[in-house]
């Protein structure tokens, strides 16, 4: 695509994919009738026109609350082509948290989904002018221009959109508290989707089922551009992906490209796949066996493949690191899993490796065409924070030069607050995030992520966070109620008491098993029991700032 020289645009990248593959499925919801990439181009023009009525111009910003959906892109285009600025906004942010958005990006329209339309109730700005519900374009309200949304409009102007023109503000949920608005160009974006493609070949033929927020820079970048460079078609589900809306529509979609977060993997085989294993006696004791277990674990490689649809080629996992157990069945199984790793503030992909080149617990090579390096590394363990530098780099936080500042360097490099190392091959293995490193009573390095890795391995924990009070580690530990019930059934009859010793037994081996395969200084002092699931964010990593 670089060779002719095509401005990286999306309006430009649109046309050519039009000249290519206009005829070809575009957007749909699963069971439902694809729309091709000319009928979503006549719906961009005709959004453009409508947008021009209510008065929007180059500049102004344009947020989207909303479940995904087919219209999703065409809003998301229309706006970036006219240059104006689309605002994503997680589905699942707060009022609190849109209201705050809306007004620090001084959004002076919005599409909704009638879903989340209480999330913008009673709200009043300045800025914000129009509301416009998403699935049908009609009007909610508008200040200035009642005009209805007409499908064979055309623009009224035409609009020279240049590769540095700010095309997004997506505001990152994180894991610190505040959101922070990243500021992405035109060419940020769609230089990390060609990349990614350089990764991953994708074409024309290729399906893609969407199950994370397009409001998130993942499944923005390599969910909706990326498959629009290569004229592939993405499917969008009416409901949120549980097992039952999920496993259906991948019968009949039959995808060749997902892209999830770990949680989703790790949910599969901790609750379907491993307890087949566990529960038989037989298969537990032949499980054991290392090449016995490469047999199994292939086995049931085939099957789950199945049910995937049967014709995936690659399954992203990126968002946060992969429990180390279930990497190893995936590798084993001969799963066409891959990983990637990646910020919002690199739009999104830093380094990733496609499913024939995957390394166990790495995130395989930086992207091609940027710098990546390990700054000031420590000599013994090679380790240090990982810096990139690029043409998907932010232009910085919207409205925060002093927090742009920390992060980016005068000379270019963005500074990503994780640690990492590189091996002999360049190939980025990351150890945790600098803030959550904590520091040892001699002054060792102490990783929680890895120790966790180990917690979420014990039977019956669902997830973990390892913090540090009063210079002890402590476990917080989500059990898995249902598993630890079924394992104790016999105990139904007197279940408070009893069950209640019965994790409290549960929460004791699990210190000692933990304690038994880390080092001296990551010794656990306590466990305790966390009652409810941890909050998470947008990617399902735990927000940790609401519990250290």
């Amino acid at each position: 695509m670089e060779e002719k020289r095509i401005r990286l645009t999306f309006p430009d990248m649109f046309n050519e994919t039009l000249r290519k593959f206009g005829k070809h499925y575009a957007y749909s919801f699963v069971g439902e009738e694809p729309r091709s990439y000319e009928t979503v181009n006549k719906q961009i023009l005709a959004l453009i026109s409508f947008l021009e009525n209510k008065g929007i111009c180059p500049g102004d910003k344009v947020a989207i609350l909303s479940s995904n959906m087919p219209n999703w892109g065409v809003c998301y285009f229309a706006v970036t082509f006219m240059k104006a600025v689309i605002v994503p906004i997680l589905p699942d942010f707060s009022g609190t948290e849109v209201a705050n958005i809306l007004e620090h990006s001084e959004a002076k329209a919005i599409f909704i989904s009638s879903g989340l339309m209480a999330r913008i109730d009673g709200f009043k700005s300045e800025y914000l002018k129009t509301a416009i519900l998403i699935e049908d374009f009609s009007l909610v309200y508008s200040e200035n221009d009642t005009s209805e949304y007409d499908p064979y409009a055309l623009p009224s102007r035409k609009y020279e959109v240049e590769e540095e023109d700010l095309a997004s503000i997506i505001y990152t949920s994180g894991t610190t508290g505040r959101s922070k608005g990243v500021m992405l160009t035109h060419k940020n974006i769609t230089f990390n989707a060609i990349k990614s493609g350089v990764i991953q070949p994708i074409n024309e033929n290729d399906r893609f089922l969407s199950v994370l927020p397009l409001s998130h820079t993942y499944e923005n970048t390599l969910g909706l551009i990326l498959p629009m460079l290569y004229g592939a078609c993405v499917y969008y589900l009416r409901k949120p992906p549980t097992p039952s809306v999920l496993i259906p529509a991948m019968a009949e979609v039959k995808p060749t490209l997902m892209l999830t977060v770990p949680l989703i993997m790790e949910k599969i085989y901790y609750n379907k796949i491993l307890p087949t294993f566990r529960d038989n006696l037989i298969l537990k004791l032949l499980y054991k066996v290392p090449p016995v277990r490469k047999i199994l674990n292939k086995t049931a490689g085939k099957k789950l493949k199945i049910t995937f649809g049967g014709e995936l080629k690659f399954f992203g996992i990126g968002g946060a690191k992969l429990n180390k157990a279930v990497e190893k069945f995936l590798l084993e199984a001969k799963f066409p899993y891959a990983i990637g790793y990646g910020l919002t503030e690199a739009a999104p992909l830093l380094a990733g490796a496609n499913p024939k080149n995957t390394i166990f617990d790495s995130t395989g090579p930086k992207i091609e065409g940027i710098e990546l390096i390990i700054n000031n590394p420590d000599r013994k363990t090679g380790e240090g924070e990982i810096w990139a530098k690029g043409p998907n780099i932010m232009k910085g936080y919207y409205k925060e030069p002093e927090m742009t500042k920390e992060v980016l360097t005068p000379d270019g490099w963005f500074k990503t607050g994780d640690l990492g190392k590189l091996d002999a091959n360049n190939n980025l293995y990351i150890k945790g995030r600098l803030k959550n490193m904590i520091l040892g009573a001699s002054g060792e390095n102490i990783y929680p992520e890895e120790i966790e890795s180990i917690i979420n391995n014990f039977r019956c924990v669902a997830e973990s966070l390892v913090i540090q009070q009063k210079g002890k580690l402590v476990a917080l530990v989500n059990i898995n109620m249902d598993e630890l019930e079924k394992k104790y059934q016999n105990l139904k009859q007197d279940m408070s008491r009893q069950f209640d010793d019965k994790v409290d037994e549960l929460l004791n081996e699990l210190q000692e098993y933990v304690n038994s395969q880390v080092n001296k200084f990551s010794q656990i002092h306590k466990v305790v029991l966390q009652p409810v699931p941890f909050q998470k964010t947008a990617t399902l990593k735990i927000k940790r700032f609401l519990y250290t």
